[in-house]
């Protein structure tokens, strides 16, 4: 049987001679060339950031300074147990205004560990979430205060800064509460107004008591609140039938209207936790400054658990929305080394430990669908300085 060559052969033949150019083209780096001159659009930008590196990379290779040589700036929203901190530093100042007043006394960081720290005073966690973000060299701060809830709600925003806990602060056992004015129970919240600031603990704290109450998100109309104080003044004007904030604002506005507080943070001690953090670049540059931190904040601590006179003192001063301050550091006491040992597993035991608050509350957020995904908790703490302080300290 005699073969014609029709023109399919000459296509075939095309065909691998077109794709051998192509691989050759590509192989020698042509295609990337003529694709980055006349499309340059279709080429993916890839934007690098420093959380894409180490936080420690920075660090110098020896010792040249144990501490800052500028103050260590700590943040911090007032709770009962921010009065250790107060302590420490010796009051409070704000970013605006960042040197003490003349005459301030000075803290125990300063006479016992020659560590100058600052207490930097904040209204809002928004704010206190940028200020550690950009970092104190930026006009932010080295440390903050941050309950772990918000922590695992933020972890992918403050990626650059490369967060690490380093010991607990204090518990809320009924710090935050919920008051409501004409609502009986937590299940009469149902189609109700229900105020609250959405980047603060207590919105934590009011998805808990809806589950409590077996209550959807959708049970109740939520009304956004611009600060966590604001939730009195939205109870007191009626613009909300029910609010969730601090228990000395909002328990008093609720007895202004004639009604009650109808549960607080005391009915879950171990779910709002305050945690201290540091940038990842400061503590891996500063580790001995981060070690007198805790020395200092486990010191003052103890010390106003003896005796809250001084601390609850400086916390009235800064915080008068909390009430009373004696009652505020009853209801949010400073942390001891124990309940540290035990928050994160180092001794003894904890209903509640840091891993799992952190990943519940990640994986809550995630249900919610409120921000990306959370990385895990253990690449969120640093425990080397709590180890150092714990076994220097002995049992």
């Amino acid at each position: 049987m005699k073969l014609h060559r029709g023109p399919g052969l000459f296509l075939f033949l095309f065909l691998c001679v077109l794709g051998a150019s192509y691989a050759l083209a590509s192989r020698l780096g042509y295609l990337d060339r003529l694709q980055e001159r006349y499309f340059p659009s279709t080429r993916v930008a890839v934007r690098l950031s420093p959380g894409d590196f180490p936080a420690g990379v920075a660090a110098p290779v020896a010792d040249v300074a144990s501490v800052p040589l500028r103050p260590v700036l700590i943040g911090f929203s007032p709770r009962g147990s921010s009065a250790g901190l107060l302590v420490a530093a010796g009051g409070a100042t704000t970013l605006d205004n960042p040197v003490p007043p003349p005459g301030a006394a000075q803290g125990l960081l300063k006479t016992a560990y020659a560590l100058d720290a600052r207490a930097v005073l904040f209204a809002k966690e928004e704010d206190l979430r940028h200020a550690l973000a950009i970092g104190a060299e930026n006009g932010g701060v080295d440390m903050a205060t941050l309950s772990v809830d918000r922590l695992a709600a933020w972890a992918p925003a403050l990626r650059d800064a490369a967060p690490r806990t380093l010991m607990l602060v204090g518990r809320s056992r009924g710090q935050e509460a919920l008051a409501a004015v004409g609502v009986a129970d937590l299940a009469s919240l149902r189609g109700k107004r229900l105020g609250v600031y959405p980047y603060g603990s207590s919105h934590y704290f009011a998805l808990w008591l809806l589950a409590r109450a077996g209550l959807r998100i959708t049970d109740v109309r939520w009304v956004e609140l611009p600060t966590t104080l604001d939730a009195g003044r939205a109870l007191r004007e009626g613009r909300a039938d029910a609010v969730v904030g601090l228990w000395g604002d909002v328990e008093l506005a609720a007895r202004d209207r004639g009604g009650a507080v109808l549960a607080t943070t005391a009915d879950a001690p171990h779910l709002v936790a305050t945690v201290l953090v540091a940038r990842g670049d400061f503590s891996a540059r500063y580790p001995d400054a981060v070690r007198r931190v805790l020395r200092g904040l486990l010191d003052t601590g103890q010390s106003v658990l003896k005796d809250p006179t001084a601390g609850a003192r400086m916390l009235g001063e800064v915080a008068p929305y909390l009430g009373d301050p004696i009652e505020a550091i009853r209801s949010a006491p400073p942390a001891t080394l124990a309940d540290n040992r035990a928050f994160f597993g180092l001794s003894g035991e904890a209903p509640v430990t840091y891993d799992e608050l952190f990943q519940s509350a990640a994986a809550l957020f995630q249900k919610l669908k409120q921000g990306p995904p959370v990385p895990p908790a253990e690449d969120t703490k640093d425990l080397g300085a709590l180890k150092y302080v714990s076994e220097a300290r002995g049992p």
